[in-house]
Parts: structure tokens; C-alpha cells; sequence
């Protein structure tokens, strides 16, 4: 068993454990009010192992799965043996600091609630685009895109969405998630970057 999947697993079985316990559930959601001014700063982790429901659990880790494959393959190359500790110490910061943005922003709201591990699975997901970044990405399963237009695209939408402040998603910890897994890879294997390049310049549309 690879350590994506023991991360899917503790992710499946701590959501559907809060699914059960509504004091669970409030104890670990991150509200960012609570985050401050009672200094839960375990909320920022442990919120991303909560899911609002089943599809929304489904979604992430089947995108956790698919990408964190591919993540844990490439470390393996690059670090050997310490490749499936460099993912969980990069899948483990990525949800901590994609939401640190939303923490700023609704440090004073009582009411404000978010929970997902889209943040952490954005992180992967943009770190398997810089080093494919023409392997396509299908938008349910039906629409793909090369990885580099679909990471500009969804980068975008993010940006826009969280400008607007409305709905139930937290866009802020998709977008800074996503630029956290760009950072993240350009840190440990600085050599991706050129490499990202050198693909998409090769790219042609027909």
C-alpha cells in the first residue's frame, strides 16, 4: 500500500467519523475566529481531513489518488527511499497554508466555517502539472485540457471567484493551494521549472 492511499483512507475514515459526530465536526472545522482568538491553531490541519459530504469527499480524493500517484512516483525518483515523507510533509503543509489567506480574511467572523482537503489535493495537483504539463486533466471526466491550460484556467477562476466573496467554496485555499504546489516543486527540484518550459513550448493546438 503506497502512502497515498493511507492518506485517502485517514482522510475517508476521519470524514465519515465526523459525519457521525457533530462535536467532532465543530471541534476540527476551520473558523478561522476560533483559530485566533482561541488559538486552535490545529484547526488549520485537522479541517482538512473533514468533507461536507460525499461528493465532495469522492471528488477530492479521487483527485488525490490520481495526481498522488504520480507525486509519490516522481519523489521516489528524486529522493528515493524519503520520497513518501516528502510527500506527506508537502501534502501536510499544502492544506495548512492554503488556508492561511482565508484565515486573514475572516479572522473576525464567528460564523465563517471551511473544510476540504482541496487545498492539499490543488497542491498536487499543480505539482504533477509542472512536470506534465501536457498530459491532459479532465474536468469531470469528460472535458480535458493540457495540464498547463487547465492550470492557467483553474488558477483564473479562482482568483475571480475569490475576489467575489460569495457561495460556499473556498476558492482562496484552491488558488493559494495551487501556487503553494508550484513553489513547493520549484524549491526541492528547481530543474522542473525549465523542464516545465521546454514541454510547452513543444506543444501544438492541431
Amino acid at each position: 500500500m503506497n502512502i497515498t492511499l493511507v492518506l485517502i483512507l485517514i482522510t475517508v475514515g476521519v470524514s465519515v467519523w465526523a459525519w457521525r459526530s457533530p462535536s467532532l465536526m465543530d471541534s476540527w472545522v476551520l473558523n478561522p475566529y476560533d483559530v485566533v482568538h482561541k488559538n486552535q491553531y490545529y484547526r488549520l490541519l485537522t479541517s482538512g481531513f473533514l468533507h461536507a459530504d460525499f461528493g465532495h469527499l469522492f471528488f477530492n480524493m479521487f483527485s488525490l489518488y490520481l495526481f498522488g500517484s504520480q507525486i509519490e512516483q516522481i519523489f521516489a525518483l528524486l529522493f528515493g527511499a524519503s520520497g513518501e515523507i516528502y510527500l506527506v510533509i508537502f501534502y501536510l503543509l499544502a492544506i495548512v497554508i492554503s488556508d492561511i489567506p482565508t484565515l486573514i480574511r475572516h479572522r473576525n467572523d464567528k460564523n465563517y466555517n471551511s473544510l476540504g482537503a482541496s487545498g492539499g489535493v490543488s497542491s498536487i495537483i499543480f505539482g504533477a502539472i509542472l512536470f506534465f504539463p501536457l498530459n491532459k486533466v479532465y474536468l469531470y471526466g469528460i472535458i480535458g485540457f493540457p495540464g498547463f491550460i487547465f492550470g492557467i484556467l483553474y488558477i483564473g477562476y479562482s482568483f475571480y471567484e475569490s475576489r467575489q466573496n460569495r457561495g460556499t467554496i473556498n476558492h482562496d485555499a484552491h488558488l493559494y493551494g495551487a501556487l503553494f504546489g508550484i513553489l513547493f516543486m520549484a524549491v526541492v527540484y528547481p530543474a522542473v521549472i525549465p523542464h516545465f518550459f521546454e514541454q510547452v513550448s513543444q506543444w501544438k493546438l492541431f
